[in-house]
């Protein structure tokens, strides 16, 4: 994506203001008394995530996880690490991992699974956004957001190459020429 790029909103602020208003009205039904942790997946959750959390009004922890898929250029390896783990155990405790976009599945079906056998009481996904014609691996998504098309998307914490990410709207990032 060299200098030659045009953004167009896809989602306003105010229409993602609703959307994670609507998630967490969801998430409080189904968390209320159960001393949550939630996981954010770093670094795109982050504003959804401290958005999320405003919403919801009971005790809760907060964690942070940060996965890589390494290999050589843009292009993922399919080999997925963690490159920041958890602090928290999470065995027996009630888990919801924060999610700014679920694409491929990818890296969203590793986490998952490498949580899965930590044995939590239960685990559940939330996502801002949702990329479902991209899916490479099938992820259920308890809380999704709002559905995204086969478009590079950036804004509210979602960057290209740590740019973009202050954006308050959610915008696709086209390539002109």
């Amino acid at each position: 994506m060299g200098s030659q790029s045009k953004l167009s909103i896809l989602f306003t602020s105010e229409e993602i203001e609703a959307t994670v208003s609507k998630l967490a009205a969801e998430i409080r039904q189904d968390y209320l008394g159960k001393h949550p942790i939630l996981i954010g997946v770093l670094k795109g959750s982050f504003m959804f995530m401290a958005d999320l959390i405003r919403l919801l009004d009971f005790p809760l922890e907060v964690e942070f996880i940060r996965l890589s898929s390494y290999g050589g250029g843009r292009k993922s390896s399919g080999k997925i690490k963690v490159v920041q783990g958890l602090q928290s155990e999470v065995r027996g405790r009630h888990i919801l991992v924060i999610e700014d976009i679920v694409d491929t599945g990818l890296t969203t079906g590793f986490l998952l699974d490498y949580l899965g056998k930590k044995k939590p009481a239960s685990l559940r996904l939330c996502a801002l956004t949702d990329k479902p014609s991209r899916r490479k691996t099938p992820v259920t998504i308890d809380y999704r957001g709002l559905t995204v098309p086969d478009k590079f998307i950036v804004g509210y914490g979602l960057d290209w190459d740590e740019k973009f990410r202050y954006l308050p709207d959610i915008c696709v990032l086209e390539n002109e020429g």
